[in-house]
């Protein structure tokens, strides 16, 4: 019942919002009608005796079209230690290569193996890494990956790949400019500035009206050549296309499977819908193609600020596999269902056919073997788990005094307290307003005083002003994106006249990195950390509120081909800034709204401009599973939602399931009402202080989590099946999560919510995670539980230990010497681990070997703390100590309990509650990083 009323939640939201007039589809985009249309393409097959083994360099064949003029390509597999195989095509001879992002997957760090092939007249079959093995059929062109014997995923097994050559255009007359220059448009009108919709803003204050006519695509989108082949119009906005076309496509399937995920961003379910056939959830593509998207609307295949063009299929029969389509370009993918299981088409604007298999068989190898390829989540400092207070815009230092002194006053948690926009001098970034922040390293001193940081935000775009010395000198070295003439491109943004950094060359990087030194950012310190907002980019002039397709890169490489990578160069180029102006030392924690595969190496992202409904705090969570299941963990939403009001309830749970989440923002637009947590009085002030509390209490855990994220790419937010894949019951589940395998969350998402109805998964109890109480999963139950105003449906697994620290304490920096209480949660049979990870929170030694890995475990009555089996020894000391053992689930009460450790051996003071089944054990008061038994009796 209630999934239905959270559809219905989704559903009625996506009535307002977005202009889409702004934004193309499918059927306004040349390359998808073609590879979407009814007639099938040009056949290709593989010429048998082609195929030739290359050792470690893996194989490398020869694929020929059914037309004879189209030119032969050459197809190469290599094979990896992980079990990922990486099927690559492109022209065999071609007069100019295509562009390739070559630092976005860490071939340097991944580990090449042989193969073995066995070729028929059909066939070649290859076996790699321990009994994978991939079939290459010859005619028609596909390849199979299988596991045990059973086909998992197939990529061209129903004929669409498309690849279309590059041509010359041989004298084909251009596509008809749009009539009507700027002057009949604007009615001679001067143009002063445009906004977030792209339209023009008047020296008399009027605004441009909209043009359906001209928004409107042709009634004929078909050039002297073909469907979009040399030039295309939206929007009012032309696209030279002076290379033609030059797209790719292919499908690929998952037989037997009807679950898959992926694709993220898009303001929908976790579970990929279909988008073809009669009854299909959409009638478009998912879109991958980075815009800012104002007021986006919900249940939408629609693009909006990241790209991560990766799937993971999951069945309970087959497990677990993935794909990556390496492809920064446009690109569009669809997803039809049958009896015989899932198959998605994916259709990019240029670019090569780069597809990674990503054999599993679990989501947890799965991910691995992902981030294995574009790296892992990087381990943030700990303040960044902390809770961030964020608005458009705290005015001036007294405001931002005022702001930190009231969170001081109500003893309520948090670390970071960000400043947008209009804290610079005329949104020249790098700078402040004096007039308004006349001493920011003051400012940032007294709050790192008390423990706290702040984040300034830094954009992409920069003013075009001679007297602005970051644009001056980046004029004078030529590090910007250039127009399709040569000429730098100018483009309108907050600060008006804007011209963009070229992210994608490692010198401008560089550079862009420099200008983070204390001695360059006038009025930095350590303790100022940085957010990258409109980096996807936004262009407020530009078409569909992004950079021309035509513009170019320093090396002459249209924007087109890097498109979706612009948003995490920058965020890479800020990042590499901190820790090179802290010599090495420190973590940086940089926010980016944009991101691809691999952003997780840079910090973290959020799911940008939501606003304050239910609605959008339900979708919340499905898109940030997404996200996760793409490698990209430390994620978030706004808090309370950026556009709009929100009022108290609404305010209540949004901070209750944001505390559970791994990124913790609370942000507003400059016109919603002001939101700090004093701002809607008693008792909802203390209600938010809880929720921030539970969220601080958890660090450690949480912590815990990112460091395995970091090891291994498991996400720290997952959905239920990443844990429990035999069960078909969570495969659609995404309005409840776990954190890491031992917390289940699932958070009231509608108004006058009093009770929640919560599945619990597996057949080991979970324990209410504020009173105790067991509540038993049988096999896997839903069960109601209340969930009044104050109160989240949050439980711990049973069989798990979960380290947390229960001071009350202001920020992360003063919980740093605090101790720890461990939650025991036994399971069935009486027995509970955990671990705990600890370093010192801040700096890269944990590289070198400076941190810990604490084992704990519970049987036969016996809790023992030790070093993690199998892990490196390591020389990290801390003085944080275990206060306090909280065991859940004792059917009795003890006797006596007795602890040993390097301290020698003594008694232990103790109370149990036997209608909870709770016993609490008493100041241990042994180091988190000592080894220790205590004997229940």
């Amino acid at each position: 019942m209630f999934r239905f009323a959270l559809t219905s939640l989704l559903l009625a939201a996506s009535v307002e919002a977005v202009d889409r007039s702004k934004f193309r589809t499918c059927k306004d985009t040349g390359f998808c009608r073609r590879h979407r249309a009814t007639a099938p393409p040009p056949k290709f097959k593989v010429l048998k005796n082609s195929i030739t083994s290359l050792g470690l360099e893996g194989l490398t064949g020869i694929l020929q079209g059914e037309l004879l003029d189209s030119p032969p390509l050459k197809l190469s597999v290599k094979f990896y230690e992980s079990g990922v195989a990486r099927l690559q095509i492109r022209e065999a001879n071609p007069a100019t290569p295509r562009w390739e992002a070559s630092d976005i997957v860490l071939e340097d760090q991944l580990n090449p193996v042989s193969h073995e092939i066995f070729k028929d007249e059909n066939a070649a079959r290859v076996k790699y890494a321990d009994g994978h093995e991939l079939v290459i059929n010859f005619d028609p062109f596909s390849a199979t990956l299988f596991a045990n014997g059973t086909a998992t995923v197939t990529a061209n097994g129903q004929n669409q790949f498309y690849f279309e050559y590059h041509r010359s255009r041989q004298g084909t007359p251009a596509l008809a400019a749009p009539t009507g220059g700027d002057e009949d448009k604007h009615k001679g009108k001067k143009i002063v500035g445009y906004w977030e919709d792209g339209l023009a803003i008047y020296e008399d204050g009027s605004r441009e009206e909209k043009d359906e006519a001209e928004l409107a695509p042709p009634a004929d989108h078909l050039d002297a050549e073909g469907d979009g082949f040399w030039e295309e119009s939206f929007g009012g906005h032309q696209d030279s296309k002076p290379y033609g076309p030059s797209s790719v496509g292919m499908d690929i399937s998952f037989p037997g499977s009807s679950h898959i995920y992926g694709l993220p961003e898009h303001a929908s379910s976790m579970t990929l819908k279909t988008t073809t056939g009669p009854d299909s959830h959409y009638k478009e593509p998912y879109r991958m193609y980075t815009l800012d998207v104002f007021e986006y609307e919900l249940d939408e295949p629609m693009a909006l600020y990241g790209s991560i063009p990766m799937i993971m299929s999951h069945s309970a029969d087959t497990g677990s596999v993935g794909v990556f389509w390496f492809n920064p370009s446009e690109t569009f993918v669809d997803v039809a269902q049958s009896e015989g299981g899932t198959s998605t088409h994916w259709m990019s604007e240029s670019g090569v056919v780069d597809l990674m298999f990503l054999p599993g068989p679990t989501p947890k190898k799965v991910l691995a073997q992902f981030t294995q390829l574009v790296g892992t989540q990087d381990l943030p400092p700990m303040f960044a788990l902390g809770y961030h207070q964020c608005r458009w815009n705290y005015k001036d230092e007294k405001d931002v005094a005022a702001v930190h002194g009231k969170f001081e006053e109500l003893n309520f948690p948090y670390d970071v307290l960000w400043l947008d926009i209009e804290h610079t001098d005329g949104k020249r970034y790098f700078t402040w307003d004096k007039s308004l922040f006349p001493d920011p390293k003051t400012m940032q001193e007294n709050l790192w005083r008390e423990g706290r940081r702040m984040v300034t935000i830094v954009d992409p775009h920069l003013k075009r002003d001679d007297g602005y010395y970051i644009h001056t000198e980046a004029t004078a070295k030529g590090l910007y994106v250039k127009n399709k003439e040569g000429g730098d491109y100018d483009g309108w943004c907050w600060p008006g006249s804007s011209s963009y950094l070229d992210f994608t060359a490692e010198h401008v990087r560089l550079w862009w990195a420099e200008q983070f030194a204390l001695d360059k950012y006038e009025g930095s310190t350590l303790s100022l950390f940085t957010w990258n907002d409109m980096n996807e980019p936004s262009v407020f002039n530009g078409p569909e509120v992004s950079m021309p397709k035509d513009a170019k890169n320093l090396l002459g490489v249209e924007h087109r081909e890097w498109h979706n990578l612009y948003g995490m160069y920058q965020q890479r180029a800020t990042a590499e800034g901190q820790v090179m102006r802290s010599g090495g030392k420190d973590r940086p924690f940089v926010l980016s709204r944009s991101f691809f595969a691999g952003s997780q190496r840079f910090g973290a992202i959020w799911t940008g401009d939501n606003s304050a409904e239910w609605s959008h705090l339900a979708v919340a969570a499905p898109m940030l599973l997404s996200i996760g299941l793409g490698g990209l963990t430390f994620a978030g939403a706004d808090v309370g939602g950026f556009f709009g009001n929100t009022d108290s309830e609404l305010m209540v749970r949004w901070m209750q399931a944001g505390s559970y989440t791994p990124f913790f923002r609370g942000h507003a637009h400059h016109d919603s009402k002001r939101r700090e947590p004093w701002m809607f009085g008693e008792p909802t002030t203390a209600h938010l202080r809880t929720a921030v509390m539970n969220r601080y209490a958890l660090l450690p855990y949480w912590y815990t989590l990112f460091r395995e994220a970091f090891e291994s790419g498991a996400p720290t937010m997952r959905p239920l099946w990443f844990e429990y894949p035999a069960d078909p019951a969570t495969f659609d589940m995404d309005d409840q999560w776990l954190v890491g395998a031992d917390l289940l969350v699932k958070p009231a998402t509608a108004p006058g919510m009093t009770s929640t109805e919560i599945y619990l998964p597996g057949s080991e109890p979970w324990y209410d995670v504020d009173t105790h109480e067991a509540l038993s999963a049988g096999g896997g139950q839903t069960v109601s539980v209340p969930t009044p105003i104050e109160k989240i449906a949050a439980f711990q697994r049973g069989g798990s230990i979960v380290p947390r620290k229960l001071r009350l304490r202001r920020s992360t920096k003063l919980m740093i010497h605090d101790p720890y209480t461990l939650f025991v949660a036994l399971d069935s049979a009486g027995g509970a681990s955990g671990e705990l990870y600890l370093d010192d929170e801040t700096t890269y030694n944990h590289l070198e070997g400076e941190f810990s890995v604490r084992k704990f475990a519970f049987e036969s009555s016996v809790l023992t703390g030790s070093s993690s089996p199998g892990s490196l020894q390591t020389r990290f000391d801390s003085d944080c100590r275990i206060e306090r053992v909280v065991v859940m689930g004792l059917d009795r009460g003890p006797k006596k309990i007795s602890l040993e450790s390097t301290d020698g051996a003594r008694e232990l003071t103790f109370d149990f509650d036997a209608n909870t089944k709770t016993l609490t054990i008493r100041k241990p008061d042994v180091l988190a990083t000592s080894d220790f038994t205590i004997s229940i009796e």
